[in-house]
């Protein structure tokens, strides 16, 4: 669709900045949630693509970023293997109509800071050896995949959440290609697939694996019959298939992660639209076992939604309060803990978010990968950005942030940008060669 065929009137909406104030505090266990503002059409901002050129992103005094990959075809999730080869899943799914005109309004936005790139439906292998940062081999691993997203390894098996199931495939340690067909562990919810990303993470026993599963609306608009085994994390038995839910009004678990320091699993989650630019603020939780987070009836605890018919004041009653708010719209899209000390000092503990970036608020927010410190496995204190400058300073963004992924043997980030198509690794700047790849166990 082009600029000129949207309405006028439609295009004209989009200047507004959303009636709420701009300085409020949205991050940490206790953020300021401002008055709802209902709109017909949300204020709508993209940062338009712009190529890197000679520039990268910015990361902290002391540390060094450089691109390991480039030429992906829209790289999403990450897995390191244990002989420290990189696994990238890349493509792009899902296939709901549009329902209203802003479905059409907002999707036209949103197409506008993405990449022409077509998804891949693969897996990437890119192997490092030395740990230099410059990879021997790029090759694809396993092909022929349908929107594949998480990635999770449990002794030799391979589990890939495609957008429709999620499937297992027989890995051999150091291969560089998996040709044999995997088998279906358990079909996923894909009907309508508004939210067609299948977060996945495996137990710290690995007897269990968990799946995100998003909600096929905003808001429950597309009717609630829809809505079934969405907005929920699943507990998949790896041996069986069999599932339970052990977490409901969820609404967007885009990435799942087990926390080292207590086994216990967490995700980031993408929160409801068009109550305004400050309403309502994605975050961080443990997926506790039994929990309602609150989707679509009410938000951050028992904070109604006004819009969602029939009201269930029964269901408000129950829900559990988050435990991190991220902010509002900055689409967290990235989960990965610190491991065997992190890089040390401020990031021993913690977790990094990938953030990649509003489109309905006129403050662009999120296009960054964020540092959440935690002490004795629970968020201590205010969020840090770590790794920003995917916003240029014409306004334009030269990457978007998805998947995060620490590797501490060699004490490196990996970031997937689905604008650029590019892997970055973020590491201490004093490292050698000689101690960036230390051996495997």
């Amino acid at each position: 669709m082009s600029r000129a065929r949207l309405p006028l009137a439609a295009l004209a909406l989009l200047a507004g900045c959303g009636g709420q104030p701009t300085d409020v505090r949205q991050t940490g266990p206790n953020p300021q949630l401002p008055a709802q503002n209902q709109t017909l059409v949300p204020p709508m901002k993209i940062a338009r693509p712009e190529a890197w050129g000679d520039s990268r992103p910015t990361v902290p005094a002391g540390f060094a970023i450089t691109p390991v990959a480039t030429g992906l075809k829209v790289p999403r999730q990450m897995l390191v293997l244990p002989n420290g080869d990189l696994l990238v899943a890349e493509g792009k799914g899902g296939h709901a109509p549009k329902l209203r005109p802003k479905d059409v309004i907002a999707g036209y936005i949103k197409s506008l800071g993405t990449t022409s790139v077509k998804g891949g439906d693969r897996i990437t292998l890119l192997r490092d050896a030395d740990g230099d940062g410059r990879p021997e081999l790029q090759t694809v691993f396993l092909d022929g995949l349908d929107a594949p997203y998480g990635l999770a390894l449990v002794g030799n098996d391979l589990f890939v959440a495609e957008q429709g199931a999620l499937k297992r495939f027989a890995y051999t340690p150091g291969a560089t290609r998996i040709a044999q067909p995997g088998w279906e562990v358990t079909k996923l919810p894909s009907r309508v697939n508004h939210h067609w990303t299948k977060s996945l993470a495996a137990s710290a026993d690995g007897s269990k694996l968990y799946v995100g599963i998003g909600s096929n609306s905003n808001v429950g608009e597309r009717g609630l019959e829809v809505e079934e085994d969405r907005a929920v994390v699943w507990e998949i038995d790896r041996a069986t298939g069999a599932h339970r839910a052990i977490a409901t009004g969820i609404r967007n678990p885009t990435a799942l992660a087990i926390n080292p320091g207590t086994g216990r699993l967490w995700s980031v989650v993408n929160e409801r639209d068009e109550l305004g630019a400050r309403l309502v603020p994605d975050y961080l939780t443990e997926v506790r076992d039994g929990a309602f987070y609150g989707w679509p009836y009410s938000y951050w605890g028992q904070n109604v939604d006004p819009r969602v018919r029939p009201q269930r004041p029964d269901m408000v009653a129950k829900a559990t309060v988050p435990d991190y708010a991220l902010g509002s719209h900055v689409a967290a899209l990235g989960l990965s803990f610190a491991t065997g000390g992190g890089w040390g000092g401020p990031f021993t503990e913690g977790a990094f978010v990938g953030e990649h970036g509003s489109w309905n608020r006129q403050d662009l927010a999120g296009y960054k990968v964020t540092w959440i410190p935690f002490r004795g496995g629970r968020p201590a204190g205010q969020p840090r950005d770590l790794v920003t400058g995917f916003i240029g300073p014409d306004g334009k963004a030269r990457g978007r942030p998805v998947g995060v992924l620490y590797d501490a043997p060699r004490r490196a980030l990996f970031i997937a940008d689905d604008l650029s198509n590019t892997i970055w690794r973020v590491t201490p700047a004093n490292r050698t060669a000689s101690r960036a790849a230390p051996p495997r166990g």
